[in-house]
């Protein structure tokens, strides 16, 4: 399958990045080094091309309604200006992606399915527009708009410095802003703990929205040990419909699931559903070792717990940490675990993401 370029690809070539196949896109995945480019976002701030990422727009007098059944979240609760986390399931309860919806107008929606996920989404919510015959035009936009986030403790300052008034955006809120003649979408979300901002250029301004941020950009390396850093999901990695079916509950996001809501896969996510027999816990390794996508996770006593989803050496923490679904007998914080690395057994403990907060008896 061929992949896909974003619009700032050339740009990334002109800069030494490093670039690697994601979710059909041929991304970057690092200009220096993880490490720098992690500690810029910790530290400062830095950028990113997520232009991978899909972006559906949802319009019309029953947009509302449809998006109230396709994802798990309440959007009737969402004002204009206003953004929420959700899981799309299936009939199942299994999660198909997330995604963080927005709220543009009274009768218009911004969805942002994970890279690769756009086509079939739009296919999805068109499929149920004409099944319930909903009035409202479903549109995949993704080859329109280049997205970048700004992140990192500096990127409001930053954002003002390019000209870009983000004062008055609050957590999870979308506004209109002005670059270079455009108007853009800027809204303040993140996939790495810090604060920051995702902001969204029709395509022939994307040159213009990159250059506008003079700070250290960042591939898909630094964005994956910063997310997991935190815990965050990661879609076709930490859950995936077909190699690791998953439930909001089980990958520890039932937070997005209101149950007073119609949509598709409620039904099998009410009691007992909400208390699953295994459920996604952070870890960290006591031993020198990197637990990589598939590594077992073991007991204290060597018998199978469940297998690792998603590794690294922790950068801020310098500790091997990792995500992975166990039983929820052996879920509790402190649980002494190992994860076999190479045919060693290396030593670790069961901890709440995000990480920061628990290792320093380590």
């Amino acid at each position: 399958m061929e992949l896909r370029s974003p619009p700032l690809f050339e740009v990334h070539a002109g800069a030494d990045a490093t670039v690697t196949a994601f979710g059909g896109w041929e991304m970057p995945v690092e200009f220096d080094s993880i490490r720098t480019e992690h500690d810029a976002v910790r530290e400062s701030v830095g950028k990113f091309d997520v232009s991978h990422m899909g972006q559906i727009e949802v319009t019309g007098p029953d947009a509302a309604a449809l998006m109230q059944r396709l994802t798990t979240n309440d959007v009737q609760q969402l004002s204009v200006g206003e953004g929420q986390y959700a899981a799309i399931t299936d009939e199942d309860g299994v999660m198909l992606d997330d995604t963080v919806v927005y709220r543009l107008d009274t009768e218009a929606f911004l969805f942002i399915p994970n890279a690769g996920h756009d086509e079939e989404m739009a296919a999805r919510w068109v499929e149920f527009r004409d099944a319930f015959d909903l009035d409202c035009t479903v549109e995949n936009t993704t080859e329109e708009w280049a997205m970048i986030a700004v992140q990192g403790p500096d990127s409001e300052a930053l954002c003002l410095d390019a000209g870009i008034e983000v004062t008055d955006i609050g957590r999870f809120e979308i506004a209109t802003v002005a670059l270079d003649g455009a108007d853009c979408y800027c809204a303040r979300t993140g996939y790495t703990g810090e604060d920051g901002f995702e902001l969204l250029a029709p395509v022939a301004h994307a040159e213009s929205l990159w250059r506008a941020f003079d700070c250290q950009p960042c591939g898909l390396g630094a964005r994956d040990t910063l997310r997991l850093e935190q815990g965050f999901l990661l879609s076709g990695q930490d859950f995936d419909p077909e190699s690791n079916p998953r439930t909001p509950y089980e990958a520890g996001i039932g937070f997005v699931v209101d149950t007073d809501t119609e949509f598709v896969g409620r039904d099998a996510l009410t009691e007992p559903a909400r208390d699953p027999d295994e459920q996604l816990v952070g870890f960290s390794l006591t031993e020198r070792a990197i637990p990589r996508h598939g590594y077992a996770i073991e007991a204290s006593d060597g018998s199978t717990l469940g297998a690792v989803t998603s590794g690294t050496q922790s950068p801020t923490l310098e500790l091997p940490i990792g995500l992975g679904y166990v039983p929820t007998t052996h879920a509790s914080e402190g649980t002494e675990i190992a994860v076999v690395v190479r045919g060693d057994r290396k030593a670790g403990l069961i901890r709440n993401p995000p990480f920061e907060q628990a290792t320093t008896d380590q």
